[in-house]
């Protein structure tokens, strides 16, 4: 027999689940919105450099990166673009046999004519933007391209960057990612999805709208003057991309984005890299959101504008209310039943429906964009949907740290692979992250056994695509631990390697993942600040 809940406890739990489910639809629908402003024609931009080349920077910002290191200076030396013109910055941060092989790679390039710097930094403030900004009084260039190690830039990016530039307000011009290692398994593919319906619909909506748009951290050239003239790189958040493109574009500079123009990288393979790259990303965005919006909100900008950024910066509130909506499903349906509200759970059924709906459409109509054919599009999009459920599990916690004004959580890097079988850094285990997938899958498939013993079939759907997304990414994580053999924790000498100024580790040790200390208050324009204490747990800000 179905249970009921007090008329004191019933009223709560309906207005809670009714307050999330709101807020997730008007975020739902600034989706859509984003959508639909990507089908506008955007600004014309020049098409062809007609004038003298200029000298250009490449900023190649590496930690820890022994497997992709060599192809990342590969490919930045095999650039298109005449020699005397280009300079290459390695920004190596690197604790471990990465400094080896970079000192090598770049050492070979040099003999043969090209400018590239090896630039080693024995006490690391700061993370990458710590990197950036040092780099900045040493870098020759007018523009500067910025890509992350897992890149690989095609031959003639920078040729098909530079055309916009010549509008003298143009402070950056971003390249959309393109995917090297999409077809490994379904968890990739869905990365595939989630970072293609980004660039076309959400970097494309903001461009072709005229609103606010971010620089993603990578695959992305800047105009010196316009970094300079924001105040440069700062690391008060764990997004710095993010913080420098609203500083920028509000001290009036214009973003470009060029749909056209791809970046092949790698997404990550394992659950812990993915987790790790999106808690980041949530805490950084809402650090971001909190540093800028106030500024934003008080200034002269079109109320559309406001809107849109306010949205864009607080976009991953989304994770949490996703979980409280969640956990509260069939509570919900109980109070409302225990209210003699009977007649609004066929509500459920036409939420599910539109919800995913949206969703679907989003997500299916970037696989379009890329030619994916429908038969497999329609089922990737819809794991994409229960992925992103899944995820925030562990980013909730996160996205509420930044919103609770915290800023002393590491900088922990995405690990990548190359062409390893399994990655050679791992990210820290997340006990806690580990048993919140726990109890959050058994909670939803406990409440799918209930719902279908005590009648509350509409809302079963929903419970589904739940219980599947939290307990993909259980199993995921648990398949991926070797449990032994690589590392998955931070010892004790690793955290003092890593804590600023220790020596780098001996040639052929594989080290743990990078983490770098976030540095409480630290902002480059106010100072140095060094980065002290113990390790602990994190796109656009990427790596």
């Amino acid at each position: 027999m179905a249970p009921e809940l007090p008329i004191w406890l019933a009223w709560p739990v309906v207005a809670v689940t009714g307050l999330s489910l709101a807020l997730l639809l008007l975020f739902a629908a600034h989706r859509m919105h984003l959508l639909r402003l990507s089908r506008r024609t955007p600004p014309r931009e020049a098409s062809r450099w007609e004038a003298p080349l200029p000298m250009v920077t490449v900023q190649l910002p590496i930690y820890n990166e022994a497997e992709v290191v060599t192809r990342l200076v590969d490919a930045a030396a095999r650039l298109d673009y005449p020699r005397d013109r280009l300079q290459i910055q390695l920004l190596d941060d690197s604790t471990d046999e990465t400094r080896h092989r970079a000192a090598r790679r770049v050492a070979h390039w040099r003999e043969r004519g090209v400018q590239v710097e090896h630039h080693v930094r024995e006490r690391r403030r700061g993370f990458k933007a710590g990197a950036l900004a040092e780099a900045m009084p040493r870098a020759q260039g007018e523009f500067i391209l910025i890509l992350d190690a897992d890149f690989v830039p095609p031959r003639d990016l920078i040729r098909r960057l530079l055309p916009p530039f010549m509008d003298p307000e143009v402070g950056m011009v971003q390249a959309r990612w393109d995917h090297l290692n999409e077809e490994a398994s379904l968890l990739t593919r869905c990365q595939a999805l989630l970072l293609d319906a980004h660039f076309f619909f959400e970097q494309g909506g903001r461009y072709a709208g005229r609103r606010f748009m971010s620089f993603n951290g990578t695959a992305g050239m800047w105009r010196r003057q316009a970094i300079e003239e924001a105040g440069g790189w700062s690391w008060d958040t764990l997004t710095e991309d993010l913080d420098l493109s609203y500083r920028c574009q509000m001290e009036g500079w214009r973003f470009v984005f060029l749909p056209e123009v791809g970046v092949p990288a790698e997404i990550p393979e394992e659950v812990r890299a993915l987790e790790v790259q999106q808690k980041r990303w949530g805490q950084g965005g809402i650090q971001g959101g909190r540093k800028i919006l106030p500024r934003l909100l008080r200034g002269r900008w079109p109320l559309k504008v406001k809107l849109e950024a306010a949205a864009h910066l607080m976009a991953h509130l989304a994770q949490p209310l996703t979980l409280v909506l969640g956990v509260m499903l069939l509570p919900s349906a109980v109070a409302r039943r225990s209210l003699g509200l009977e007649e609004l759970l066929v509500l459920d059924l036409l939420v599910f429906a539109g919800a995913t709906l949206s969703f679907l459409v989003f997500y299916s109509a970037a696989g379009r964009r890329r030619g994916r054919p429908w038969a497999t599009l329609l089922p990737t999009a819809t794991a994409t949907l229960a992925l992103g459920i899944g995820l925030n599990a562990v980013v909730s916690g996160a996205v509420l740290r930044g919103l609770g004004g915290d800023n002393r959580d590491p900088f922990i890097r995405t690990p990548k692979r190359g062409e390893r079988r399994r990655l050679r850094y791992r990210p820290p285990r997340g006990q806690v992250d580990r048993a919140m997938k726990w109890a959050l899958a058994s909670w939803l498939w406990l409440c799918a056994l209930a719902a279908v013993s005590w009648g509350y079939l509409p809302t079963l759907p929903f419970l589904l695509l739940f219980g599947l997304g939290y307990t993909w990414l259980l199993v995921g994580e648990l398949l991926d631990d070797p449990g032994r053999g690589l590392r998955a924790r931070v010892p004790g000498a690793a955290r003092e390697a890593v804590s600023g100024d220790a020596p780098p580790s001996p040639v052929g040790v594989d080290s743990p993942v990078g983490v770098e200390h976030f540095a409480h208050g630290a902002d480059l324009a106010h100072g140095d600040t060094s980065c002290e204490g113990e390790p602990a747990i994190h796109p656009q800000g990427s790596a």
